[in-house]
Parts: structure tokens; sequence; C-alpha cells
């Protein structure tokens, strides 16, 4: 069964599986089918495959704590059972899966909640890029009756924001679509900006889209709030030990197929935004202060720092 955990990885390295929660699920089920066929003969065995596992989607992106987490926890739970049995062990691999899926869905169902709830009647929302969660409260705050509007960005080069227009126009909320550049043009109208995020550092600055630090900056300069929508999960705990989260930069093709000789092309996918710049962290413990995320995370999931 490596040659699936293999598909899988290649699918997320060619973007076939994007966005941090749809990796996150790949990578679980992933690994829960790949415990079910182990070969493996012992616990020894059992381990030394799913830190092979792990090695190999931990490969695909760098800029995933998401899903890097959600191996994580699986493998912490194994780890940590002392059983030897090995139809035992592919059961707490499956358990832990299941677990980690639970936590992640309870934990969208809370941003969604206390996200909606800062949404006023008459609210022009702008958004970068595409986030399920983002996208989901937008969703959730229609439902309540809310009536507002969003402007998205067409998120170059991949174009994600045409994702969000499309899913926020079949909601039935008005939307307008932009290209980057115009953003700071809209702004002054702008009452709110909400943005999702693909890492959250120790510092409690937040790694996203590329072009999410100039949003923020153009916010800050129109003194309109800015914040971003993010599952607790998202913490990296590496960068508590000292390491910079790692910004991936991908190939020059993707930004101009067929350039003049010679021109040199770079494609850095995420940016960082400093904690300064961000109003508030909606997550599944509310409307937290970024300086404050790391104790947060610390109380609601202390198995992160293992």
């Amino acid at each position: 069964m490596i040659n699936a955990v293999r598909e899988t990885a290649e699918k997320i390295k060619r973007l076939e599986i994007r966005g941090a929660r749809n990796i996150a699920i790949a990578a679980m089920e992933a690994i829960d089918e790949y415990a079910r066929h182990t070969k493996a003969g012992s616990r020894e065995e059992f381990l030394k495959e799913l830190y092979l596992v792990k090695e190999m989607l931990f490969a695909t992106r760098e800029t995933e704590p998401l899903m890097r987490n959600a191996l994580r926890f699986v493998i912490s739970r194994v780890e940590e059972n002392g059983e030897k049995n090995m139809e035992e062990l592919v059961k707490v691999v499956h358990a832990a899966s299941k677990q980690f899926l639970s936590i992640l869905e309870e934990s969208r169902e809370r941003i969604a909640e206390f996200g909606s709830r800062r949404i006023r009647d008459g609210s022009v929302i702008l958004t970068h890029c595409h986030s399920s969660t983002v996208t989901y409260m937008l969703r959730r705050a229609k439902e309540k009756g809310k009536s507002f509007e969003v402007f998205c960005t067409e998120t170059r080069p991949f174009l994600q924001g045409r994702i969000t227009a499309r899913e926020l126009v079949e909601a039935g909320i008005r939307t307008t679509l932009i290209v980057d550049s115009a953003a700071r043009f809209f702004m002054n109208k702008i009452d709110m900006v909400v943005v999702g995020a693909d890492a959250i550092t120790s510092e409690g600055n937040v790694v996203n889209k590329i072009g999410t630090s100039m949003m923020a900056l153009a916010a800050k300069e129109a003194r309109t709030p800015f914040y971003v929508v993010s599952e607790l999960l998202k913490f990296d705990p590496a960068t508590m030990y000292g390491d910079y989260e790692k910004i991936e930069e991908r190939s020059p093709s993707e930004v101009w197929s067929k350039p003049p000789g010679n021109l040199l092309i770079r494609n850095p996918v995420f940016d960082v935004t400093r904690r300064d710049f961000i109003h508030g962290i909606i997550c599944e413990e509310g409307i937290v202060s970024p300086h404050l995320v790391t104790e947060i995370v610390r109380r609601r999931h202390p198995w992160i720092f293992g």
C-alpha cells in the first residue's frame, strides 16, 4: 500500500489536492488505509512503517503544519499505546484518525459560530485566496439572515479567489471579484478583511497565500480591521524552537509558461503577516489576540508540543 501513499503525496505536490484542510484529510485517509493493509509483524516494524508514511507526506509541501500535526496526532497515539497485538494497533490508528477529523470538524463549527457573530448587517468584507473555513463562516452568517457583501481577490497565479467567488455566489451572497492589485483601491469601503491561514507561528505571525501581507498593510493604512480565520491546529510547533516557517517557492512556469529567455521569475506561494497587523484570530477558542496564541494552543492542544 506504499504506492497508494505515494499517489496521495504526488496529488498534494501537483495541487490536485489543495487547501490545508483537504490535505490533512487526505493524509489521515492515507495513513489509515496504509495501516489497515500493513504486513508488519511487530510493533517496532509497524512504527517504522508509520514513520516512513509520515516522512513521505511531510515532504510534499513545506508549509503544511495542519497536515503535519494530524500525522503527529495519530502516530503519538500509537507510541503512547503499549499494545503489541497488530490488529489492536491498526485499530488505534483508525480511531486516532477519526478522532482528529472529529476535532477538525468541531473546530470549523465553533469558528463559524464565533466569526459569524462578528459580521454585521450591511458589512462589506474583503477576502483573499480560498479558505474553506472562511467560506463556511460566511455561509453561516448568511444562514443567520445577515445581509452583507464580499469582495474577493482573484489571487494570482492559480486564481483560487475564483473558487471563493463561486462558492459565495452559490450561497446567495453578493460577491465582487477584483484583481489583487485593486485591494487598496477598494479598501476604504471595506468594513473588515478576513483571510485564512496556512500556518501560525509561536510569535503569533501568520503564514498565508502570497499577497496576504499586502492586504494587511493596506488594511492598517485604511484603519480597516484585519482578521485571520484559522484552526489552532495550524500552529507550527517547530517555530517554538528557533525554526522559521519555510516559505515554499514553486515553478516559474506557473507565473509565465513561455517567458523571454534569460528572464528570472520568482514564485513564492506564501508570505508572513506580522501579528501587529492582525486585529484578531478567529479560532475554536473565540476571537483571540495573536500575542496569546501559543498559550491558547498549549491549553487546548497540548499534544502538539510533543
